[in-house]
């Protein structure tokens, strides 16, 4: 028996869900809205102040889907490391969860280390073989060695803040993002009105800034009285977490990298269509961006809240739970895709302030996308409800089958018949979307059912 401490943790095992969820939803919207203003910040500044001008954006957003392809992966344990520590705070195993705790920190600077310097190395090679135009390449390699110096600070912060997130502190991470955020914002202004860097120097500020977040974050559950607080005189690794992180935390990454080989094959396909549409595109995505981390806030939510209460043994609330994620989730990706939809020029003056014929490519784009944002969303709280209960290998199928593997389908098959048309290259994702979502529902439906069976059968052995 495990013991029991009076610490600071929030409990979604009991009462009302939609207050708790509003209250723990909103300020993890905002975190991800401030991390997002990392790669903004950089591609507006970059686009409006640097020498090379849209090129320069050009080669922030030609990098981006690139970034997250080699980042996924481990991201993944990051995933695992939640769920876990879910799990444990939901069961009141607080040694349990200092394994996982200890076990986080020594992954992620190893896996922080090892990616940073095969990025750093392979930068060149993989935005050649994506087909990066050679104007745009020369600004997008030094941009995207200067991001991978950061990536060992990027995976601390990323595995504590989903450890974080899993015992409830939702706001924590909303004001260390926000300090890191205003840091980075700065040193971008610095490093293109001051030293004329472009590219690279925003690359810089955007690594200073992941070593800031990192810091802060790390010094906090050093010091506070909080549940998953890191103990600094023992810090030792655990086998079996470990190796629960990898099961749990893989099979995302897994699905995160075909995520991101299905965005890359997309990218390369409109690399094809030229510079304009090339600037377009980079500027709608990154617009995009924002509404999507307002999705994937529903994720990490639905996540916390089915682990705590799978690890409480609490199944009746799974259904209330996913159902309310499921209707906040549409709700907030309708009204902002449509705030964006209608207000899409102005956005667009941001980044593309002298070049009508990108902003015209852009508005492809988000006409297509933004309007549909909220089936991404379904897919979010779908994926985070099946992997919360704690199975990793199902919505890693459902993602490779549904989306991934489908929008590959849809750009060998059906663009071809279509040549130049970038209509029909754009319609692949809310397709891809409305499927998955459909695929994942059901296939959480069917595993919480098997679940709670399972649970109610166990209770009757113990109670013979």
């Amino acid at each position: 028996m495990e013991k029991v401490k009076k610490i600071k943790s929030n409990d979604f095992t009991e009462g009302a869900i939609f207050g708790k969820l509003i209250k723990f939803a909103l300020p993890l919207m905002a975190t991800g809205l401030l991390q997002m203003l990392y790669n903004a910040s950089d591609m507006i500044v970059v686009g409006r102040f640097s020498p090379g001008g849209e090129n320069s954006m050009g080669a922030v957003g030609a990098c981006s889907a690139l970034i997250n392809l080699i980042l996924n992966l481990f991201m993944g344990l990051a995933t695992g490391a939640g769920v876990l520590a879910a799990q444990n705070i939901g069961a009141k195993k607080y040694d349990s969860l200092k394994k996982v705790l200890d076990t986080s920190v020594v992954t992620s600077l190893i896996c922080g280390v090892i990616v940073a310097i095969f990025g750093f190395c392979m930068a060149e090679p993989l935005l050649n073989l994506m087909g990066t135009p050679e104007n745009v390449l020369v600004e997008a390699v030094p941009y995207m060695k200067a991001y991978f110096v950061g990536v060992p600070a990027c995976m601390l912060y990323n595995f504590l803040a989903a450890i974080l997130r899993s015992s409830g502190d939702s706001k924590h991470p909303l004001i260390f993002l926000a300090t890191s955020g205003i840091c980075n914002v700065a040193l971008n202004l610095i490093m293109v009105l001051c030293f004329s860097m472009g590219a690279i120097g925003v690359g810089i500020a955007t690594a200073a800034a992941q070593y800031i977040s990192a810091i802060m974050i790390f010094i906090y559950m050093s010091r506070a009285d909080i549940v998953c607080k890191i103990d600094l005189k023992g810090i030792k690794p655990d086998r079996e977490k470990l190796l629960s992180m990898i099961r749990i935390g893989m099979p995302a990454g897994v699905q995160g990298m075909l995520f991101s080989i299905s965005n890359v094959l997309m990218q390369s396909t409109v690399n094809t269509y030229g510079d304009i549409v090339v600037n377009g595109n980079a500027a709608a995505a990154n617009i995009e961006g924002f509404i999507y981390i307002c999705m994937n806030a529903m994720y990490h939510s639905t996540l916390t809240f089915v682990g705590q209460n799978v690890g409480a043994g609490k199944y009746d609330r799974l259904k209330k739970i996913i159902l309310q994620n499921a209707l906040l989730v549409s709700a907030v990706g309708i009204i902002i895709g449509g705030i964006v939809t209608v207000f899409h020029e102005p956005l667009l003056m941001i980044y593309a302030p002298e070049s009508a014929a990108v902003r015209d490519a852009a508005s492809i784009r988000l006409y297509m996308i933004c309007s549909t944002y909220f089936l991404c969303g379904l897919m979010e709280v779908g994926c985070g409800a099946v992997r919360g209960i704690g199975k990793a290998i199902l919505p890693m199928i459902v993602s490779l089958t549904g989306s991934c593997l489908l929008r590959i389908v849809w750009i060998f098959t059906v663009c071809p018949f279509f040549p130049g048309n970038i209509y029909v290259l754009y319609l692949c994702y809310p397709i891809t979307w409305l499927v998955t979502s459909a695929a994942h529902f059901v296939s959480c439906t069917l595993v919480s059912k098997g679940h709670k069976r399972a649970s109610r059968t166990h209770g009757r052995v113990l109670e013979a």
